[in-house]
């Protein structure tokens, strides 16, 4: 393109000559980086000048013109990243809706809620302080799918004619739509749920949820202590929330709670604790929460989604009530994709990435723990007897590194071994062969009991594969 040519300088130029050709532009969940250094406030800008084009070329719901509700979390680098997208949106005739720190699902409610073309939400998850992320969500508050995404990133190669005088878009910030979030949270739950008489600490990790999580739990009556609920734009994540869990399992046992949760950065996930100090994961979440909504007659086709990774004492403890369990590969994205396609009310991860899909179009951390938390209150048991419903098997996993990972799945050696290795454990046991998505590296996964036969299998089985995928 010759510079200056469509009013595009030549450092633009180069910015979008380096993205386009070293890699795809975004990942599993949006761009992601260490801000101001991957991602900087430039490419903030363009990002969102390509995704007003993509996502609100027409306004859908009658709007003056196409409207976005940006949100962010508590990151330093989220000021002046928030700043760089709504410049951008506003710039390419885009009104916008500044919501402040919220969660990322509470974003994701609220461009379904107030109706907007798109949302952006400014986080980088569980992931340190100095990174941060920029995620879009397109009508009804809804992750894209890749063709998508890879259309936001062509657009920021192409020209584009700037608006002027009344259509560019106005920026308004709407301090309320936090309320809003919580209210809706309130309100899935059952009207006569109340969580009197029940002391819970709240993880927020510094994040997202310092507000909502405790606003919440409130309303609803809890007796709440909240640790880690004071972001100052530096500490989010740090040694805290759901990645590092160890103080508030001191905590729960120090004050005496019944449970407590944890939440990571931008709360799309939640970890429990028993009043014991144990970890309760989302496997255990999703199997508590399934007999729930199975015995409210809400559990849709009597299935619960998770990813191959979940563990087998998940899959065990569903078929001895019935519930078929729909496996899909890791990420929550393939989760939900199921669950769309087939109508499913409840799906996760392991890692606490839960989606309850009669009230929320992506994991939540808050609306997670609630309802949790009232299924402890409704039943009278303590979260540990409710969750005894799993018995978690064993699992060795050893990440075989300078292998072939194209050839995991088809190699007739590999596969035999595989196949015996199933054979020999029987129903009570599993393997699971994952390739690494960035590296060459096969993840060998077993789960049997007792331990150490799982990490015999699984050392035998990760010898077979570096031998037989060698590099």
């Amino acid at each position: 393109i010759p510079v200056g040519s469509a009013g595009i300088s030549f450092t633009w130029c180069e910015r979008w000559v380096e993205w386009h050709f070293v890699a795809r532009l975004f990942g599993t969940d949006g761009v992601r980086g260490v801000a101001n250094q991957d991602l900087t406030a430039e490419l903030a800008l363009d990002l969102s000048v390509a995704a007003a084009h993509v996502l609100g070329e027409a306004g859908a719901f009658g709007h003056r013109q196409p409207t976005a509700l940006v949100a962010r979390d508590p990151r330093a680098s989220g000021e002046f990243l928030e700043a760089a997208v709504c410049a951008g949106l506003a710039s390419a005739g885009v009104d916008v809706l500044r919501v402040g720190v919220i969660p990322t699902p509470a974003a994701a409610y609220l461009v379904n809620e107030y109706r907007t073309d798109l949302g952006v939400m400014l986080s980088a998850s569980h992931n340190p302080m100095p990174d941060n992320g920029i995620k879009f969500f397109s009508r009804g508050g809804v992750k894209l799918p890749d063709d998508l995404e890879d259309a936001i990133e062509q657009r920021m190669g192409e020209p584009w004619a700037r608006p002027v005088g009344d259509k560019v878009g106005r920026i308004r910030y709407t301090p309320q739509a936090v309320d809003t979030y919580v209210d809706h949270l309130v309100r899935s739950l059952r009207q006569q749920d109340t969580l009197k008489g029940l002391k819970i600490v709240l993880d927020t990790a510094n994040g997202a949820s310092y507000y909502t999580a405790s606003a919440a739990f409130k309303a609803q009556s809890a007796e709440v202590v909240a640790i880690h609920d004071q972001p100052d734009g530096l500490n989010i994540n740090e040694r805290c929330g759901s990645t590092h869990p160890e103080k508030l399992q001191a905590k729960v046992v120090e004050v005496g709670a019944d449970m407590g949760l944890a939440f990571d950065g931008d709360a799309d996930r939640c970890l429990a604790v028993d009043h014991d100090g144990n970890i309760i994961d989302g496997d255990h979440i999703i199997a508590i929460l399934a007999l729930a909504l199975q015995e409210d007659h809400r559990l849709a086709s009597n299935t619960v989604v998770a990813t191959i990774m979940s563990n087998l004492g998940l899959i065990l403890a569903m078929r001895e009530h019935d519930i078929h369990v729909d496996q899909t590969k890791v990420g929550d994205r393939y989760v939900l994709e199921s669950m769309n396609a087939n109508g499913f009310s409840l799906g996760g991860e392991q890692s606490g990435h839960v989606i309850m899909s009669e009230f929320a179009t992506t994991g939540d951390g808050v609306l997670t723990g609630l309802h949790l938390a009232a299924r402890v209150a409704r039943t009278g048991k303590t979260l540990k007897e409710l969750a005894s419903v799993m018995t978690r098997l064993p699992q060795a996993l050893v990440n075989v590194r300078g292998v072939d990972k194209l050839r995991a799945g088809i190699d007739p050696d590999v596969n035999k071994a595989v196949a015996d290795a199933n054979q020999k454990l029987g129903d009570t046991g599993r393997v699971v062969l994952r390739p690494s998505g960035t590296e060459p590296v096969v993840r060998v996964m077993v789960e049997a009991a007792p331990q150490a036969a799982a990490a015999q299998v699984c050392s035998e089985l990760a010898a077979t594969v570096k031998r037989c995928l060698a590099l």
